[in-house]
């Protein structure tokens, strides 16, 4: 049994588990110890609150509320389980074109300029095509694939540069964020989508609900009444399945990977990497701007594109999600999970203390902070002890006359 154990315990895969689950347990402790000092230095924030605060760090999903006595009841809701699948969808998408990329040996920092564009194609068709004239379910259809295609084309542009002129691909990205924001606000300040029906929201564009087009429930409403979940972290997890597949089950995959490993070595061995590298940016680029379409094509979400000065985090929080996977597809799904989690947490803590959301901000910034360093805590688990010296008496051996010269010494 202890070989056993060992035996797994000395696999790769699971001290990259470990040292994700240790990333996430020190911010989880970071962020308590937050709460015990915010609690012991203000006044209105009494013993009780400081373990309510504790508390909702840990399980805050899985807290109904407060009772007639004022005290936090549990149990299982559905309202906050079922919010917490709406708000992973896009940071299981964004999680996955990080991780497909750097299975490509690229850092794919881009993925918020590449979500901003999914969302200005997916909105713009979702809202242009007239419901009247083309079935809702096909406009729903065309603006999905718009969005990818629109994340697709802007993810080529730093695949193009980074595989033709060896232009790094940080920068590039950091560079097509930039642009993304500003165009995406251009676009939609000229456009005829603002919502002018509500005056006090002229800043939004209208939900794609005031042109019929709407991500169908497929039954989740049923299975988490109350919440906005949809049928979209389906098919978020479909295409991670899909992607999973395509990493490490098909010959592309392992181009793809065989690139990241080595560009020039496979190069070598007849692999095409700068169409590989491009593919792999491009491949990245339509999971994010996917990632958009699924969220604003749910019909509950507005977007307010004055915003958009600024980059959505999303994209950035998709960085800690794929590092926290160890960029494995199927794994994309549980850490984006866990991040739409702490999203829904800050929301309880603002609700039912006197806490702040912002504190699950920093446990999100500490696990980010921890999760860029997982090579040096899997070196830590890896670390053997050193081996005692072992001082080895030896003794003096006679010397062993040759045979010739006992014999002599006998006859003598």
């Amino acid at each position: 049994m202890k070989n056993k154990l060992s035996d797994i315990y000395g696999k790769d895969g699971t001290k990259k588990v470990l040292a994700s689950l240790i990333s996430i347990l020190v911010g989880l402790f970071v962020g308590t110890i937050i709460v015990v000092i915010v609690g012991l230095t203000k006044d209105t924030i009494t013993p009780s609150g400081i373990w309510d605060g504790v508390r909702l760090i840990f399980a805050g999903i899985f807290s109904t509320g407060r009772d007639a006595a004022g005290n936090l009841s549990w149990g299982y809701n559905p309202q906050s389980v079922g919010n917490m699948l709406f708000r992973a969808t896009p940071l299981i998408m964004t999680g996955l074109s990080v991780a497909v990329a750097y299975k490509t040996g690229l850092f794919n920092i881009g993925a918020p300029g590449q979500y901003l564009m999914g969302t200005m194609a997916s909105l713009m068709i979702a809202l242009g095509i007239p419901s009247e004239v083309v079935p809702a379910g096909i406009i729903w259809v065309l603006a999905f694939l718009g969005g990818c295609l629109a994340g697709a084309l802007w993810g080529c542009i730093p695949g193009l540069l980074k595989a033709l002129l060896n232009i790094n691909e940080v920068l590039a990205c950091i560079m097509t964020n930039w642009l993304a924001a500003n165009l995406v606000t251009w676009a939609f300040d000229v456009s005829n989508f603002k919502n002018m029906v509500e005056n006090t929201k002229a800043g939004y564009i209208y939900k794609t609900t005031f042109n019929g087009v709407e991500t169908p429930k497929l039954g989740l409403d049923k299975i988490f009444p109350g919440s906005q979940v949809n049928g979209g972290i389906l098919i978020a997890i479909v295409i991670a399945i899909a992607m999973y597949i395509l990493i490490n089950k098909t010959t592309l995959g392992y181009q793809l990977k065989a690139c990241g490993s080595n560009r020039h070595a496979a190069r070598y061995a007849g692999i095409n990497d700068k169409r590989n590298i491009v593919l792999s940016m491009a491949i990245a680029g339509a999971l994010s701007g996917g990632g958009a379409a699924l969220y604003w094509l749910a019909g509950n979400t507005e977007f307010y594109w004055s915003t958009y000065q600024s980059l959505p985090a999303i994209g950035f929080n998709g960085i800690p999600v794929a590092l926290l996977a160890v960029c494995n597809p199927i794994g994309v799904i549980f850490t984006g999970s866990f991040m739409a989690m702490l999203d829904i947490v800050g929301q309880q803590l603002t609700g039912y203390t006197a806490y702040n959301e912002y504190i699950t901000d920093v446990i999100i910034a500490v696990i980010v902070y921890l999760s860029a360093f997982s090579l040096v805590i899997r070196m830590a688990l890896t670390r053997k002890p050193k081996a005692r010296k072992e001082k080895i008496e030896t003794k003096p051996v006679a010397e062993k006359k040759p045979d010739s010269q006992a014999e002599g010494g006998e006859e003598a």
